[in-house]
């Protein structure tokens, strides 16, 4: 009997049929003019427009979103009913942490597969400036007490035991960019495989400008055509990803302290991810139901893989998954045309280099018997990535494959990989291959 784990995870054809995405927007210290529904709604309603199809018609909607708002429960069924699919469609929502977007197409992938759908609108969804700010366990037993008072003497007594300190909020953001199992920011974590690998300040600065000037470049030579202009309620038109300095410098990201480990560490605000609003939607498809509608075809979905690995060294996620992907398809680095790995902090993509130039860690932690060799550069994010234009959690793994799909078209090539570190200890990677 074949080892099932020897087999490939997507074992019937998955096209993806065409895909768009919003601007990605930098949070700037209040709520941004989009809820997380609304950045849906911006990218899935022309995505759905040019269709030969009505959106009825879709089998499902599958969105990744982790931090959903209060009237937003189960979001992918409320964007689904917004964007005018109708009560039989259904709509569920996906959390993978960083890697939810992508998680999402998997799960739309495999239902395909199986012969459980034909058409599938799939993506991630983050407005991270959203969060929420939540009240303290003892403001919480406040509320209660004083909600269960039924006499004026009840009451005062319980309004007797407010103290000031009660007020004091928990951010939800920062609680969920915080491993409770470890007791580690992700930043923190990142901190960790740069000390591990050697990658000082330097390199992350270095990296994180490299990302700047390439998306500056993208954004020049209009090369990010998957992205859809959005309006606000005030008739703001939002064009561009907003996150990018074209005129960073090492010089200049060299001034910012440090913020994970004050007094030693190297990850600052600059060569990490900016925290960002934004949603991509991508819409995949049956070989029955690109005959059906002559659909054209971006790309199939050719593999993917899901690893575990210490929560403390979260960032090397994408070494873990991406490399089963690479050994059951009998590839190595080099015969992957592009790549796409979420630029969670610059310091973390290093490291990934670095883990598989390593020829210990690719034995002792890859199990394989040399290491695994080097990736050029050159067709690593081409484009930049999270450290330039910003990392909604929910929708960053569904981006990277959407725009690894673009990049494979722009350049006549056929094979790319797209993968994520995932807040945890986990790593997500998917495998594509341009056209039919």
């Amino acid at each position: 009997m074949d080892n099932p784990v020897e087999k490939k995870s997507i074992p019937e054809p998955v096209y993806i049929v065409d895909g768009s995405r919003t601007p990605f927007l930098k949070a700037r210290g209040k709520p941004g003019p989009f809820a997380a529904v609304d950045l849906a709604l911006g990218c899935g309603r022309p995505l759905m427009a040019r269709q030969p199809f009505n959106a009825d018609q879709l089998d499902e909607v599958v969105v990744g979103c982790m931090m959903p708002g209060p009237d937003e429960a189960n979001i992918g069924r409320v964007f689904a009913l917004r964007l005018g699919c109708g009560k039989k469609v259904p709509g569920w929502t996906v959390q993978r942490n960083c890697a939810s977007g992508m998680q999402a197409l998997d799960s739309a992938a495999k239902d395909i597969a199986l012969g459980r759908a034909n058409l599938v609108l799939a993506g991630g969804i983050e407005s991270m400036s959203h969060a929420p700010v939540l009240y303290n366990h003892d403001m919480v037993a406040f509320l209660g007490r004083l909600s269960m008072a039924k006499t004026l003497p009840d009451r005062l007594k319980a309004f007797a035991s407010f103290k000031p300190r009660m007020l004091k909020p928990i951010i939800g953001l920062l609680r969920g960019l915080t491993d409770p199992v470890v007791g580690l920011s992700m930043g923190q974590t990142a901190e960790n495989i740069a000390h591990r690998f050697g990658i000082d300040r330097h390199a992350m600065d270095s990296y994180a400008v490299e990302s700047h000037l390439r998306l500056a470049a993208a954004q020049k030579e209009n090369r990010l055509t998957e992205i859809e202009a959005i309006y606000d309620n005030k008739g703001h038109a939002y064009l561009e990803d907003d996150g990018v300095r074209a005129d960073s410098t090492v010089e200049k990201l060299a001034k910012l302290r440090p913020v994970f480990d004050r007094q030693f560490g190297n990850v600052t605000a600059g060569n990490s991810a900016q925290i960002t609003d934004g949603a991509a939607m991508l819409l995949l498809a049956s070989e029955a139901a690109i005959k059906e509608f002559k659909l054209p075809v971006m790309g199939r979905i050719i593999d993917s893989h899901w690893a575990g690995l210490e929560p403390a060294q979260m960032g090397l996620g994408p070494v873990h998954a991406t490399t089963p992907i690479l050994t059951r398809n009998e590839l190595a680095l080099d015969d992957i045309d592009y790549w796409e790995i979420n630029e969670a902090f610059a310091g973390q993509v290093l490291a990934c280099l670095a883990a598989w130039e390593d020829e210990d860690y690719c034995k002792a932690e890859l199990e394989l018997d040399k290491a695994l060799g080097s990736i050029d550069r050159a067709r690593l994010n081409v484009d930049g990535g999270g450290v330039s234009l910003g990392h909604p959690v929910g929708a960053s793994g569904a981006r990277i494959v959407l725009h690894l799909l673009h990049v494979l078209e722009q350049n006549k090539a056929k094979r790319g990989i797209a993968t994520l570190c995932i807040g945890g200890g986990q790593g997500g990677s998917m495998l594509v291959e341009r056209g039919k």
